[in-house]
């Protein structure tokens, strides 16, 4: 029996029912390198959307223009969100179809988006999700670490003192963290994670979805040392570290290496507030050893 041949998907659709695509704003999630990374709803609705509001047409137009889509762009970042962000509002209220995306993965992460959403909201405008690509969970799922609890805290301050200040505020969340941070600054950025978070694993993933992508395990020590040996690597970083394991409480040997690696670098009461969370010991017990540490009573 011979089966009739289906004709191929209209390439303006992508074989998706476009009626869905009521006016609203659609949070579209892009490849985070892989251009081969996109869902047919995604370009589905970039192909029908009115425009799409992006952070750089010089990233997005190379990546409708593979997929043979000329939606009009219209750029909307951090730095003109302010003033664009009204112009967006009127043209929902008009009854656009507006698609939001980001330079590579999901809207919203590291971008203004969410002040456009909220916006929206504040308008009761309507606002979906097409989901897709994420460097976070990207990164997260490659690690080999917990992923039932995980907290994504963005990118570390690039100053060592407020990196280190920043770091133990988040060393007694019980969850694997996951972060962002510029090749550049990773080899100094893990040597402050290994003394501030202590010997936790960890995972560097970088390229993530392309040709050479690599996920590195280790010890935020060994991590932190292999970088500052082989240098800034190339391309985009995604950091996945453990979280606190039950530790016995701190020694007496413990609090005073910690408080004197840091008296050697940080004002006292500074030290004694990273030292405190670092050990989880009261600052009280902390800053009257660091009292006598510093008058010689050792």
């Amino acid at each position: 029996m011979t089966h009739p041949i289906q004709p191929p998907p209209d390439k303006s659709n992508f074989g998706v029912d476009t009626a869905q695509f009521t006016p609203g704003l659609y949070l579209v999630a892009t490849p985070i390198g892989n251009a081969a990374d996109i869902t047919l709803r995604a370009l589905a609705l970039l192909s029908h959307a009115d425009l799409v509001a992006c952070e750089d047409s010089r990233v997005t137009g190379p990546l409708l223009k593979r997929y043979g889509i000329d939606t009009p762009l219209f750029p909307y970042h951090e730095h003109n969100a302010a003033k664009v962000r009204p112009q967006l509002i009127d043209k929902l209220k008009a009854g656009a179809v507006v698609a939001l995306v980001s330079d590579a993965g999901t809207p919203l992460v590291n971008d203004p988006g969410y002040r456009l959403v909220r916006a929206c909201i504040e308008e009761a405008l309507p606002v979906t999700a097409l989901p897709g690509a994420s460097a976070v969970l990207a990164g997260l799922s490659l690690s080999g670490l917990p992923t039932d609890r995980f907290l994504y805290a963005g990118f570390p301050p690039p100053k060592q003192a407020a990196r280190r200040k920043w770091l133990a505020e988040l060393n007694s969340v019980q969850a694997t963290l996951v972060l962002l941070e510029s090749p550049q600054r990773l080899a100094d950025s893990l040597a402050d994670m290994a003394a501030v978070l202590g010997p936790r694993e960890a995972a560097v993933a970088r390229e993530l979805t392309k040709k050479f992508e690599e996920v590195r395990r280790g010890s935020l020590a060994e991590l932190a040392a292999h970088y500052a040996e082989a240098g800034a690597p190339k391309g985009e970083v995604t950091l996945a570290i453990a979280p606190p394991s039950e530790q016995p409480a701190a020694s007496a040997a413990d609090l005073d290496g910690a408080l004197t690696e840091a008296m050697a670098r940080l004002p006292l009461r500074q030290a004694v507030d990273e030292v405190a969370v670092l050990l989880s010991l009261s600052r009280k017990t902390v800053y009257a050893r660091a009292l006598e540490l510093k008058d010689g009573k050792g």
